[in-house]
């Protein structure tokens, strides 16, 4: 149940950190950095009567019927919780908490300050098993019917949103958008790196069989054992492998320390694990 609630808790901050983005630094600039909310920013110019929250809301809500029209219901309850809960947010920031210009002359420093908030917030959003909707959706069906990757796909669809933005706000704000598309993209992966802060440790020790027990025992480990031969003395050797945090990995490099002070160690950082304890493989 905790865990339950620290993802819905965690969801919802990264949700915040995307609004705060989209209210207070992307909007009051023109920045159409790609997504439903750069979308929006695009509509509200040409519909400025109509809030940009409500029209993140409206978006969203066309954005899933085309999806279910041309997918079927295939996103999560996650997703379409945080895609709403963004918009909410937005609507409520800019009702309750408006500014009424720019918070600075510098749009480089702003849109970089604010696409590394968004970023961040997206990041936990994702390690969350959700993500903020929009054109995701677009991916997903230019993926299925013309075999584009999703990954690219929501790049096509964050650039399409910039370049729009160039005939409405001018090539000046469209440059920025554009720059920003690359930025958020560049940000969130990095951000993703430091939560699979897990390492892959290949050991070759004389005291192999302390070494295993100390894995599994004290660390609660899972290993792979090989059998390998030395290059210059022929001898037969165990080569332990396992896939630890960073924490349970200072704790093991303490305890080979005062076992074995000699042993052979290799450390690689790991960018996704899949199955086992580690992060569910999805079909």
């Amino acid at each position: 149940m905790w865990n339950h609630i620290k993802s819905f808790l965690l969801m919802n901050v990264g949700a915040l950190f995307v609004a705060v983005n989209v209210t207070y630094f992307l909007s009051p600039n023109d920045l159409a950095t790609g997504g439903v909310s750069g979308l929006s920013i695009v509509m509200n110019t040409i519909f400025p009567g109509v809030s940009l929250g409500l029209i993140m809301i409206i978006l969203n809500v066309l954005l899933f019927i085309v999806g279910v029209i041309f997918l079927g219901f295939q996103f999560g309850a996650k997703t379409i919780y945080a895609s709403f809960a963004l918009s909410f947010m937005v609507w409520g920031l800019e009702t309750y908490f408006p500014i009424q210009e720019a918070l600075s002359n510098d749009v480089l420093i702003q849109l970089i300050i604010g696409q590394i908030i968004a970023a961040c917030g997206m990041a936990v959003v994702f390690h969350q098993g959700a993500s903020t909707g929009g054109t995701d959706i677009i991916a997903m069906i230019l993926n299925k019917y013309f075999s584009v990757e999703v990954g690219k796909g929501v790049l096509i669809s964050d650039i399409a949103i910039a370049v729009s933005s160039v005939f409405v706000f001018g090539p000046g704000i469209g440059m920025y958008a554009f720059f920003g598309v690359i930025l958020n993209g560049l940000v969130i992966d990095y951000a993703l790196e430091q939560f699979e802060d897990n390492k892959e440790v290949v050991i070759i020790s004389e005291e192999s069989d302390e070494v295993r027990s100390y894995i599994v025992d004290k660390l609660g480990r899972g290993a792979t054992i090989h059998q390998a031969k030395g290059a210059f003395n022929k001898e037969d050797k165990e080569v332990i492998t396992t896939v630890l945090s960073r924490k349970e990995y200072t704790k093991l490099k303490k305890y080979m320390m005062l076992v074995d002070e000699h042993a052979f160690i290799t450390v690689h950082k790991m960018n996704e694990i899949l199955g086992e304890n580690f992060k569910r493989l999805a079909s």
